[in-house]
């Protein structure tokens, strides 16, 4: 296993976005949509909180629907906004920061993603998904070197 590869090696770059100001409507739909659970939210390409959809399950009905199937429209969603309910100032990570440092920092904190950046501006997300895939990975390597 190779200990100083940089995170970049595995963090998301195709990244789904939220601003302070969208609403919690706006964020259901991008986390049905893609099928995440994370996303980074910014101001002018600098990371300003994260939401995660545990946060938003916490406060709403999500695919909650009465007896006729009619959508139960959340009163939580009209109050509030992303900025209510994001975890501010997440701990961002730098580009160039090994993949070892990553796991220390969501170890110690239990986070389950951190943004990764570039001259403060957002470049990617990291995952305990993208983790593990890249553990799993080195393990297939390693058992196929093995048996070479």
């Amino acid at each position: 296993m190779k200990r100083l590869e940089p995170v970049s090696k595995i963090m998301t770059t195709d990244l789904i976005t939220l601003s302070l100001y969208d609403d919690l409507y706006k964020a259901e739909k991008l986390f049905k949509k893609h099928h995440i659970r994370h996303i980074p939210v910014v101001d002018n390409h600098h990371i300003v909180g994260m939401l995660n959809l545990s946060d938003l399950k916490k406060i709403s009905f999500l695919d909650a629907f009465d007896s006729n199937e009619i959508r139960v429209d959340n009163v939580v969603y009209k109050m509030l906004n992303v900025e209510h309910i994001m975890v501010k100032n997440p701990i961002p990570v730098q580009v160039n920061a090994t993949i070892k440092s990553v796991v220390e920092i969501l170890a110690e904190n239990d986070f389950h993603a951190l943004p990764v950046v570039d001259k403060n501006e957002l470049v990617g997300i990291v995952t305990t998904t993208d983790l593990l895939k890249y553990l799993l990975k080195q393990y297939e390597i390693e058992a196929s070197e093995l048996t070479n």
